[in-house]
């Protein structure tokens, strides 16, 4: 495989979003609250932001399945906010350009 520099990584992630985008992706945004593990009583907060499919959030699920598996904090509530960026719908042709001076 060749090697990316950043600039190219940066173009390669972002026609990965946009496709998400298309396929029907939107942003979300889940604020996890957890129980520290060495003084239980205390709550943390962790921002966790990906592109997921509403209303099943496949992709928050799987994190949550690795956080409960592979971490000690133990989950309390996860607060989650999602907003399709960018719908197939919402794609049009041009139907006309309009050039002034």
């Amino acid at each position: 495989m060749k090697n990316l520099d950043l600039k190219d990584l940066e173009i390669l992630v972002t026609m990965q979003d946009f496709q998400k985008q298309v396929e029907g992706y939107g942003l979300t945004t889940a604020n996890i609250l957890y129980r520290r593990p060495d003084h239980p009583w205390l709550l943390q907060s962790y921002v966790w932001q990906n592109y997921d499919l509403y209303p099943d959030f496949p992709e928050l699920r799987s994190f949550l399945g690795f956080w409960q598996k592979s971490l000690e904090g133990v989950l309390h509530s996860v607060t989650v906010a999602h907003s399709r960026l960018i719908k197939p719908a919402e794609i049009k042709t041009v139907g006309g350009i309009f050039r002034l001076h």
